[in-house]
């Protein structure tokens, strides 16, 4: 599948990588960036909110011999190609009805497979970064990026694991030795986060009696005879295998009590991943907490750093997106807070908050999938901002459980925004749009309608 365009790119001088700002883009990029930084060729990356008209006159201006977009760009073939660039599209999601060609298009949804389930725009990357290796081995290591960023477009929530052609390259990383993997707790922060902040931030599942408080989670641990720890708070890869057997055990029982549905617990044990060339004790050793360093950076415009700490920089650039993170994270708990405050408002089929201005339009999609644990799980949830234009950022946010049930965000917010004069598109799961400000209302009923069509409702 990735023959032809990996010999087209070889001939080239002036390449451009074109990529999105989020964990899944970061990776994309620098699987590419150090593919062709291995085939000796010269390469100039750049990022894009989202990749729109504004964003292809910027890319048209470096007259480039070639643009290689990464996690993006399928949703625009049309208009890439109206503009005669020569373009290899590197995506995973849904592509737009077109009749256009670029020189080269990869993507799951052309070969019958899930974008949002199957494989990542990282994971497609990465299928042609090892078409570009000098070896047939040469680049199979970068299969543990391509884990980051499929875990970080959630790709492993559905069934506890990666799937389909995502499982293909975790198998390749594995016999590489870059990554491993195994069942274990899949509440966020093994690595770095005391036990008692993993339940306190625990959000799928939702425990009942612990989520969102934290004196009961260090009350919890006390009760069943897990130390806390000395001078600093212990963590999971801190406890002992007899001590995590207990912890679990009573999870789960107290969920149970608390009248939590067994289908939901099952959700705490799955597959986690680990990048066994990273130090032990880092957010760069698990997955999970890796595409989160990544998203404080590049979200915040700062893709460059996270680009170089994927590319080997653990000096500045690393320490650099540590201090990010750091405030990432308290822009989150913010963002929780004005959301609690403003409330969530209701409609039959969906549920929305406005953040105004209030929260960057980057992070308002994290912070609707965190205000689940304040929001009805029932209905999808959408969030507003603005952006720096005239215009409303959209991010929505479901449930697996949802989607089980026929939800599919990207096509009501696709079909939503376009009747309005926006534009929007994602996954079932996770999608979002872009929408004139005077629109709001009728956006929301459109989606509304789409939504409950959708679930039966």
């Amino acid at each position: 599948m990735c023959r032809e365009p990996a010999q087209e790119i070889r001939q080239k001088k002036d390449l451009l990588v074109v990529s999105h700002i989020d964990a899944d883009g970061l990776t994309s990029a620098a699987i590419i960036c150090t593919a062709l930084e291995r085939a000796g060729l010269n390469y100039r990356p750049i990022f894009f909110r989202q990749l729109d008209e504004p964003a292809l006159d910027e890319i048209s201006d470096y007259n480039p011999d070639l643009v290689i977009f990464t996690d993006l760009g399928s949703g625009m073939i049309q208009q890439i190609c109206d503009r005669a660039l020569a373009a290899v599209v590197v995506d995973h999601h849904k592509p737009a009805s077109s009749q256009a060609r670029p020189m080269a298009h990869i993507n799951p949804h052309l070969v019958g497979a899930d974008g949002a389930l199957h494989l990542s725009g990282s994971g497609t990357s990465f299928l042609l970064a090892r078409a570009l290796a000098a070896t047939s081995e040469g680049n199979d290591d970068l299969a543990a990026l391509a884990v980051v960023g499929a875990v970080g477009d959630l790709q492993d929530m559905a069934h506890g694991q990666l799937t389909g052609i995502n499982r293909h390259i975790l198998e390749i990383g594995s016999k590489a030795g870059a990554v491993s993997f195994g069942r274990d707790i899949k509440l966020f922060g093994r690595q770095t986060r005391p036990v008692y902040k993993m339940l306190e931030y625990s959000q799928d599942p939702y425990l009942p009696g612990l989520s969102g408080n934290e004196d009961a989670c260090i009350a919890f641990l006390r009760e069943i005879g897990i130390r806390l720890g000395g001078e600093r708070w212990r963590r999971w890869i801190d406890l002992s295998q007899d001590e995590k057997a207990n912890l679990v055990s009573a999870i789960i029982r107290k969920g149970l009590r608390s009248g939590l549905a067994a289908a939901k617990l099952e959700r705490l044990i799955g597959e986690v991943y680990v990048l066994l060339s990273e130090q032990e004790g880092t957010e760069l050793r698990d997955a999970s907490e890796y595409s989160t360093l990544l998203n404080a950076t590049a979200r915040y415009g700062h893709a460059q750093i996270g680009l170089s700490v994927c590319m080997g920089d653990r000096d500045r650039a690393f320490s650099e997106a540590q201090r990010l993170l750091s405030q990432h994270r308290q822009n989150l708990v913010n963002g929780l807070k004005l959301v609690a405050e403003r409330g969530i408002t209701c409609l039959q089929s969906i549920q929305y908050f406005d953040a105004g201005e209030s929260i960057q339009d980057t992070i308002v999609g994290i912070v609707a999938g965190m205000s689940f644990q304040m929001a009805d799980r029932s209905r999808p949830i959408l969030a507003f901002a603005r952006t720096e234009g005239e215009d409303l950022k959209v991010s929505a946010r479901g449930t697996q459980d949802l989607v089980r049930s026929g939800l599919d965000l990207a096509e009501a917010l696709s079909a939503s925004a376009r009747a309005v004069g926006g534009v929007g598109g994602g996954h079932n799961v996770a999608a979002g749009a872009t929408i004139p400000a005077p629109a709001q209302q009728k956006f929301l009923e459109l989606v509304d309608g789409a939504v409950g069509r959708q679930l039966g409702l």
